[in-house]
């Protein structure tokens, strides 16, 4: 299991990755515009789940978060013209979800 400061140090990286998914949005289609927005809203309201150090509900977000990075994932793959360097970021936010999930299960 990880320690707590390594948990917030990962989900800081995490929020960052999201955030460059956001900025490589431009003019892309909405249905992958609305699932990075829907994930960065939700990561915002993790960060309290993560700062209060209560493992089970850091659990429970990070799973949902990777569930919403899957559909991320998903949706980049299946739009016939996503931009190859906002797939990259997707894929880079579902690896980050991933990873912390499979660390702390």
């Amino acid at each position: 299991m990880l320690q707590a400061n390594e948990i917030q140090q990962r989900f800081t990286h995490i929020q960052q990755t999201i955030g460059e998914a956001q900025q490589a949005l431009g003019d892309a289609p909405n249905e992958i515009r609305d699932c990075i927005e829907k994930l960065s809203r939700e990561a915002q309201q993790a960060k309290d789940v993560v700062q209060s150090n209560d493992q089970q509900r850091v659990i429970e977000y990070v799973d949902r978060l990777e569930d919403m990075g899957d559909e991320a994932k998903r949706i980049s793959r299946s739009l016939p013209q996503m931009p190859a360097h906002l797939e990259a970021a997707v894929t880079r936010v579902h690896a980050e979800l991933s990873d912390l999930k499979h660390k702390l299960h």
